[in-house]
């Protein structure tokens, strides 16, 4: 891999550039927090040669979402359930529109 590859996965959201430690200092939470939220199925962490776990700005965006979430006193398995739902919902809202937009851009059906 060269430099240039290197930076270019700086840009990318999937890229899993952040230890566990920095995640969690970024976050303002605990290892733990982040252990618990990977055992809740919410995010799962690549892991580096040496097999420790690695979060991408993505994984990082998912888990500030739990963290909201559990400071306002919803526990962390419900929090997770939570975000899974939205995400569903998300998506499914996504689809739809996308129907939508398909259906309409076809006109009415002909007779």
């Amino acid at each position: 891999m060269t430099a240039d590859d290197s930076f270019g996965r700086l840009d990318d959201d999937d890229y899993p550039a952040y230890t566990m430690g920095r995640a969690a200092e970024m976050l303002g939470t605990t290892q733990s927090f982040l252990r618990a939220i990977g055992e809740a199925r919410l995010i799962t962490p690549l892991r580096s040669q040496g097999g420790h776990r690695r979060y991408s700005r993505y994984q990082l965006r998912i888990a500030a979402r739990a963290r909201e979430l559990v400071d306002q006193g919803t526990p962390i398995e419900a929090a997770c359930r939570i975000i899974i739902l939205e995400d569903q919902l998300e998506e499914a809202q996504r689809i739809n529109a996308d129907y939508r937009r398909a259906a309409s851009d076809n006109g009415p059906p002909a007779a």
